[in-house]
């Protein structure tokens, strides 16, 4: 396991003023992780998990939580609210067999939707893959979620159909440059 990534750790505030930091995710994380995922709404869970979960089984939740920083990266946005730390999205990547690329995904709170969380996210991790030294980042995006296709495209992200399943587009990105 590598060392706690410091240098990532970013205090960023979105267009309305709200401060946030976007830092990689600890395993002292799991309770606002599964407290994020119980909070999405069925859709966002849905699309993010292409499952209808409810919650991250214990499995899951360490799995999510407990990264190595080198072969899978973290990053989680949060603010405080009421006094305590709320996290309001997270985007990871996990390095595919090839070594030279990475499969990657992105969730928002609902209520934070909008508001420039998700480009903030994956601007980090566009520059963390591109720091590992990867080459392309790779992702699957039902195709019903016209918003997340249209986010990606406005990344750079080309979408082509699976050809084993219309259901869902192949997103990829070349880091290079």
């Amino acid at each position: 396991m590598q060392p706690y990534p410091e240098h990532l750790v970013r205090h960023l505030r979105l267009r309305d003023g709200t401060g946030i930091i976007i830092r990689p995710i600890r395993p002292e994380d799991a309770q606002i992780e599964q407290d994020f995922v119980r909070g999405l709404s069925d859709e966002a869970r849905y699309y993010r998990f292409m499952d209808m979960l409810r919650e991250l089984s214990p499995t899951m939740l360490s799995r999510l939580t407990r990264i190595d920083y080198h072969d899978h990266m973290a990053l989680i946005a949060a603010t405080h609210q009421d006094g305590r730390n709320v996290e309001i999205g997270v985007a990871r990547f996990v390095v595919n067999p090839d070594g030279t690329s990475c499969e990657f995904a992105v969730v928002v709170g609902d209520e934070w939707q909008g508001r420039g969380v998700a480009g903030l996210l994956m601007a980090q991790l566009i520059a963390a893959a591109r720091e590992r030294g990867l080459k392309t980042m790779v992702g699957e995006v039902l195709s019903s979620n016209h918003k997340m296709l249209r986010f990606v495209h406005g990344l750079g992200f080309e979408a082509h159909m699976r050809e084993d399943d219309p259901t869902v587009m192949r997103v990829t990105k070349e880091l290079d440059g």
